[in-house]
């Protein structure tokens, strides 16, 4: 009786366990309210003739910076939801 549990205690030492199961969960960042919202619209130019440096300065970086400020939104929205901006 004794070598009968002496052997299955050995045999049971040798036997490899099993594989375990591995599993990969994909978990997306919550993205704030606030970036999911269109960058606000570039502001009203006045009904009057403006100066060449008004345009330049104002009209020109007021475009230029809504354009990078949606371009910016829309690809950080898409690249957390895994879609192509």
């Amino acid at each position: 009786m004794l070598m009968l549990a002496a052997s299955t205690v050995t045999v049971s030492a040798c036997s490899t366990p099993d594989k375990p199961i591995v599993r990969t969960e994909f978990i997306r960042p919550a993205i704030p309210a606030e970036a999911r919202q269109h960058c606000a619209d570039p502001v009203s130019l006045p009904d009057r003739a403006l100066k060449a440096q008004e345009v330049t300065s104002l009209w020109s970086r007021d475009r230029a910076g809504l354009r990078i400020c949606e371009q910016r939104r829309a690809a950080a929205v898409s690249a957390s939801e895994g879609a192509a901006p």
